[in-house]
């Protein structure tokens, strides 16, 4: 093996750095390079003038001290960045895809349009472990993979990028959801909350989800049949077809009724109705209740209201300027 292929040669000298480097720039091998425990606080690793960064895929940086290292569009596929220290990098556009990011210091890191993959490495191992039915090793990895989303989720947020913070939430929950005993409550409550709302982060979930509930509740009531005026509304095969339309569409807006729980009066419930309708009710002022949390969570009204205000600000300052 070369020095940099080599995991045996120390690389812990002063001068390891700037030999890399030049190492890059000469147009060096540098995939599956070993650099344990380097020090490479600020290190240059950026191709200038192209649109592909440096390919470090499968090196194994286990302990680096990158502190500070421009990492822009860099490839590390496959690699190692266990315990590395990247505080203050730049790992902006980075490929990380099937990285090992395990205890990785990523404290004011840059990770804009960082690409990690659909899934870290621990969750596919973890994923395997389960097809495997070993669950220790199963609880072990997605304990891990709970703790690398966690760190990408805390570094995203400190970077302002919440959106990408909430898909790393999403994440971090359903590992954390994965350790649970698989037909235990908890896990049962878990898998609702995230297909409900997305554990918070997905508020077009709740309108989905709203929409479910109307339309099942309106066709259960077609069936179990509602009060109007004197008569039972309910699809029968005695009536017509357009009367079924009808009657169905009069059971529909029942249930948006209902969903909402405006209860107008004009249609009521009768028989197994008033259970179903009891049901959707509940549902309704819960889901409604929720959507508001979600939204106002997902959209930051003081953000909008300050942009509002400085669109506003803006708008005023270029008329009196005209005018002027």
């Amino acid at each position: 093996m070369c020095f940099w292929h080599d995991p045996d040669e120390d690389k812990c000298g002063e001068e390891i750095k700037e030999k890399l480097e030049n190492h890059a720039k000469s147009g060096g091998m540098l995939q599956g390079i070993s650099l344990k425990k380097a020090k490479l606080a600020g290190i240059d690793l950026v191709r200038y003038n192209s649109k592909q960064g440096y390919d470090l895929s499968g090196a194994d940086l286990y302990r680096s001290d990158l502190r500070g290292a421009h990492l822009f569009n860099i490839n590390l596929q496959s690699g190692s960045l266990m315990k590395a220290d990247l505080r203050g990098a730049n790992l902006n556009h980075a490929d990380l895809t099937k990285t090992n990011l395990l205890g990785a210091k990523m404290d004011q890191c840059k990770c804009d349009s960082l690409c990690v993959g659909e899934r870290v490495l621990q969750e596919q191992l973890g994923s395997a472990a389960e097809q495997q039915q070993d669950k220790e090793a199963m609880a072990d990895y997605y304990q891990q993979a709970e703790e690398v989303y966690r760190g990408l989720r805390k570094t995203a947020e400190s970077e302002g990028l919440f959106t990408t913070a909430g898909v790393f939430l999403r994440k971090e929950l359903t590992m954390r959801r994965y350790q649970m005993p698989k037909f235990s409550y908890r896990r049962g409550i878990s898998k609702l909350v995230d297909l409900v709302c997305g554990y918070g982060e997905l508020p077009i979930r709740v309108v989905y989800t709203s929409l479910l509930i109307i339309l099942s509740c309106a066709i259960i009531y077609s069936f179990t049949g509602i009060h109007f005026n004197g008569n039972i509304v309910s699809l029968s095969v005695n009536q017509s077809l357009g009367q079924n339309v009808v009657a169905f569409f009069e059971c529909l807006y029942y249930s948006v009724v209902t969903f909402t729980t405006l209860g107008y009066g004009d249609f009521t419930p009768v028989g197994l109705s008033r259970m179903f309708a009891a049901i959707e009710a509940f549902s309704g002022s819960f889901i409604i209740a929720l959507f508001v949390v979600v939204f106002v969570k997902k959209t930051d009204p003081l953000a909008l209201l300050r942009r509002v205000f400085l669109d506003k600000q803006c708008f005023l300052t270029s008329t009196f300027v005209k005018l002027d």
